[in-house]
């Protein structure tokens, strides 16, 4: 950090930027990333768009910092879920957490992650790359989790960790957009207990 020796305080930024980022959070997961505007983000901000560069970068990087809040607080159910004693515990958590966060009633229906993933123009190529690698990351750690459970005994030896993975983030990304098409959280609940009544269990 730089030292305040020998120069004047900036002035502060005037603005909680916590509150700001929260703000586009939600802008993006309610428009998906191209359907965010500049001027749609920097009105939700409460900011002017020369703060919001100042403060976050360009709208790229704001994605970023809004995705990684989305991880570390709607989407925190996968961390939990993986501490689950059992796969299908996990896999059922998984589900619960994408039905309670996709059609919680103080938020915007659906998944952020889902929302911006469907960015058609070349502009978007970046952030379809980071939400490929966010969404592989996720199959992955259910992947590693599930690979533990043939290990300890709780899936059967035949059971392909890396499917099982795949499965359950499918499942996951469709309920979320079941959400945004306005399905409800009953009906959704239903759906994921239907996908999940055949899972592998150990004899």
């Amino acid at each position: 950090m730089g030292t305040k020796q020998g120069r004047t305080v900036g002035r502060p930024r005037g603005f909680d930027a916590d509150a700001a980022l929260e703000r586009a959070m939600l802008v993006f997961w309610e428009h998906g990333y191209e359907g965010a505007s500049l001027a749609t983000l920097t009105e939700a901000m409460g900011i002017s768009t020369t703060s919001m560069y100042a403060a976050f970068g360009n709208k790229e990087a704001l994605f970023r910092k809004a995705l990684e809040r989305y991880d570390e607080g709607p989407s925190a159910y996968l961390d939990r879920a993986l501490d689950e004693p059992t796969a299908l515990g996990t896999a059922t958590a998984v589900l619960a957490g994408t039905i309670r966060t996709t059609t919680a009633p103080a938020g915007p229906r659906g998944c952020l992650g889902v929302q911006s993933a469907l960015a058609a123009s070349d502009s978007g190529q970046a952030v379809r790359d980071l939400l490929a690698a966010w969404r592989n990351n996720g199959c992955s750690c259910l992947r590693q989790r599930f690979e533990r459970a043939v290990d300890e005994g709780d899936l059967p030896p035949e059971a392909d960790p890396a499917l099982l993975a795949r499965y359950v983030t499918t499942l996951s990304f469709g309920i979320a957009v079941q959400a945004a098409s306005g399905v409800g959280r009953a009906e959704l609940q239903e759906m994921a207990d239907a996908a999940l009544g055949n899972w592998p269990l150990s004899r």
